[in-house]
């Protein structure tokens, strides 16, 4: 089993930053890709950036230039540094983990996941 865990999710205003963070336990050696999605109630989960274990990266549209994905192999920890926040990012945003590259825009059931942490920005 995998575990992952969220955090540093919570309330900011448009144009500010945050970090999240997620840490993973478990059989997470096969697991080459990890990173998030989000999802607002009554959409499917879209993808927002995703990193492999070499240092791949691959970011949703809206996020690129604003968003900064990292892991820590050591630590199994991968971060979102999400800059220049609007009120349209507001979601709940999910860690994931699979062995699949690329992972696809909308969450395909091929994931881990971890529980969410919610993101607000107020305008």
């Amino acid at each position: 089993q995998v575990q992952l865990v969220e955090s540093g999710g919570g309330l900011v205003q448009a144009g500010g930053s945050l970090r999240l963070s997620c840490v993973a336990s478990g059989s997470i050696f096969s697991l080459d890709v990890v990173g998030w999605y989000r999802q607002t109630p009554g959409t499917q989960r879209e993808l927002v950036a995703a990193i492999t274990s070499d240092g791949r990266t691959r970011y949703e549209d809206s996020q690129k230039g604003r968003s900064t994905i990292s892991r820590d192999n050591a630590k199994n920890t991968v971060y979102l540094e999400m800059n220049n926040l609007k009120p349209e990012d507001t979601a709940v945003y999910y860690c994931f983990a699979r062995s699949d590259w690329p992972p696809p825009a909308l969450s395909d059931g091929m994931n881990y996941w971890g529980k969410g942490t919610l993101v607000t920005v107020s305008s």
